[in-house]
């Protein structure tokens, strides 16, 4: 889990509800002074949310960027069925990510219905997925139009399914959330997990958790136990591509990482100090590795 500094929005940071194709979601949205470099879509974890990048959004909008954050359907504060999986199919969250990156490229995001038709190559947004986000993020690549999106960065994300131990940490959590409500749960994990030492108010990360749809939650946690190796169809996609970690991982082990990024052909950042949420661990040195590598696409696009 992704542990914020803290949950509220950096001045020049906007918490708004972006309205899609398919429906609302829930966003932070950081805007650059000047005329905007381009746009960059952020998607967070398993059991996280958009404030996973909120150390990064001002580092990214200072830099010319506009950054927008999301929380997926079911995720924190954007809304989901509680207790219908299927919504939360990957495919689903796909197509979700389509359409928040459809009303993004729109230019105020409030437009409906707009069409996949044409090439947004101009104002495509870059994407990056962290963790779980970074398995939505390459399916919707996979299924998207050439020019949909400037590039992709995978951050902590790795080529298949998560290691075998973390896979038994996720079936746990799936079958406790069948039987127990999510302040049963949530003490439970505090219980077997116990908080590492943390500025952020532990109050804050409880509050999250109960705000999540438990059938995301468990249809996700699913996900990651049996995710297929795509990356030899994603490495067949023109999109630049960056591939970024702490230099400790239990999830994906730093090794897959390697490896993926080479079959990937990808930019490949190891971020010193941090393990598994560099954009928490390290935002700073994680924020300027990220604007270096979309500095350089800009740079070749202009």
């Amino acid at each position: 889990m992704s542990r914020p500094p803290t949950f509220t929005p950096p001045p020049g940071v906007d918490a708004r509800l972006l309205d899609t194709a398919r429906g609302s979601f829930a966003t932070l949205d950081a805007r650059p002074a000047g005329e905007a470099k381009g746009t960059v879509l952020l998607l967070p974890g398993f059991t996280g949310s958009k404030e996973d990048f909120i150390a990064l959004l001002r580092p990214i909008a200072d830099a010319g960027y506009r950054a927008v954050s999301v929380d997926g359907r079911g995720q924190y504060e954007s809304q989901g069925p509680t207790d219908d999986e299927a919504p939360y199919a990957q495919e689903q969250l796909a197509l979700d990510t389509l359409a928040v990156a459809d009303a993004i490229s729109d230019g105020d995001g409030n437009g409906h219905g707009h069409s996949h038709s044409h090439s947004h190559s101009h104002n495509a947004p870059h994407l990056l997925g962290h963790s779980l986000g970074g398995l939505v993020a390459r399916a919707a690549t996979l299924r998207s139009p050439a020019g949909t999106f400037a590039s992709l960065t995978l951050m902590a994300s790795g080529p298949a399914a998560i290691t075998p131990s973390q896979q038994a940490r996720a079936k746990m959590l799936t079958d406790a959330l069948g039987v127990l409500s999510m302040a049963e749960a949530w003490a439970a994990i505090q219980a077997m997990d116990p908080p590492e030492e943390a500025d952020l108010d532990g109050e804050a990360l409880r509050e999250r958790w109960l705000r999540h749809s438990p059938a995301q939650l468990i249809a996700t946690g699913k996900q990651l136990c049996v995710e297929p190796d795509r990356v030899t169809e994603l490495a067949a996609t023109p999109l630049p591509k960056h591939v970024i970690s702490g230099e400790r991982d239990d999830t994906w082990p730093i090794p897959w990482l390697d490896e993926m990024a080479e079959r990937l052909r990808a930019h490949r950042t190891v971020i010193a100090g941090a393990e598994h949420s560099p954009n928490t661990d390290r935002p700073a040195e994680t924020a300027a590795a990220l604007i270096t590598f979309w500095d350089r696409i800009s740079g070749a696009a202009g």
